[in-house]
């Protein structure tokens, strides 16, 4: 009798553990594009609530960066690397913009997460 409790213990929580797996929030992912011009843009910043995004950025240009400014703040490229990155940032409600340092003027966007 105790080893049939125990048994049925352990498949509880096994099917506990496994379906909290599956039961996980998938991560949208935001696409930006940096360069090789003087362009900016990124795809699928509409409509977002606060939350963990993955920016999916490919930096076209050793000469630009993709950069975040906002209530969250990161660099997601640098000076110098050509590629795609993939970064994932935990954003909070506010306003952003994303930009290239160097070419913040004429190379910039913006967003809002509600």
């Amino acid at each position: 009798m105790h080893k049939t409790v125990v048994a049925i213990l352990v498949v509880a929580v096994a099917l506990v553990i496994a379906s909290s797996a599956f039961s996980r929030p998938s991560v949208t992912t935001l696409n930006g594009t940096v360069g090789p011009g003087f362009t900016i843009s990124l795809k699928g910043a509409t409509n977002l609530k606060a939350g963990t995004y993955k920016f999916k950025i490919n930096d076209k240009s050793n000469i630009h960066n993709f950069a975040l400014k906002g209530p969250v703040s990161k660099q997601l490229t640098g000076i110098g690397f050509v590629g795609t990155k993939t970064v994932t940032v935990k954003l909070k409600k506010g306003k952003y913009t994303y930009y290239c340092a160097p070419h913040a003027s004429q190379m910039k966007g913006t967003f809002t997460v509600k």
